[in-house]
């Protein structure tokens, strides 16, 4: 398993179509990817739990990852939320 805090640096935070393209983003792996903010722990691949986070650009997020491709998701993930 991978644990590692991660800042939002899209423009818009984390809206609706940002939201859907992170959430394309982690369907493409088997692992099992988590978005954590505050006491809410939602999972990546769900767009109405992500869609419940409603994360700002700058606000700082703990990403998760556990299984057989958790490195590439992790890596994937973090380059989607820093590419904006």
């Amino acid at each position: 398993m991978i644990r590692r805090p991660v800042r939002i640096n899209l423009n818009t935070g984390l809206e609706a179509r940002p939201v859907a393209q992170l959430v394309q983003v982690a369907s493409q792996f088997n692992s099992e990817i988590y978005v954590e903010s505050g006491k809410k722990k939602v999972n990546a691949k769900s767009i109405m739990g992500m869609m419940t986070l409603g994360l700002d650009m700058g606000e700082e997020i703990t990403l998760s990852a556990n299984g057989e491709d958790e490195a590439e998701a992790m890596a994937s993930m973090e380059e989607y939320l820093n590419s904006k």
